[in-house]
């Protein structure tokens, strides 16, 4: 599956495992990089439900559209989809769970 970055901050995250340990703290830095590969292992959406450890589902409310992976307690890493020939996995934000 194709991704792609919302930001600069989170490609150079992804690339650089320092920055992104510095980033979002060693533990969340590296499931961070590790959730985005096991993305890229993924053929179709309907396999983000088979991959327990996302603990994959769609947000409500001013989220609606978006995806939440889970990557450490509290944090989680936000999607959208870009559906066309190949779907298209935006990596928007990785952001803390507060209930929306």
């Amino acid at each position: 599956m194709k991704f792609k970055f919302r930001s600069t901050k989170l490609e150079k995250c992804y690339r650089d495992s320092q920055r992104a340990e510095k980033s979002f703290g060693r533990d969340i830095g590296r499931t961070f990089i590790r959730r985005i590969d096991q993305v890229a292992a993924l053929d179709k959406l309907s396999d983000f439900h088979l991959v327990p450890q996302f603990h994959f589902h769609p947000l409500k409310g001013k989220r609606a559209g978006q995806y939440a992976i889970s990557l450490s307690g509290m944090m989680r890493l936000i999607v959208t989809f870009e559906e066309g020939s190949e779907t298209v996995v935006w990596i928007e934000e990785v952001s803390k769970h507060y209930g929306d």
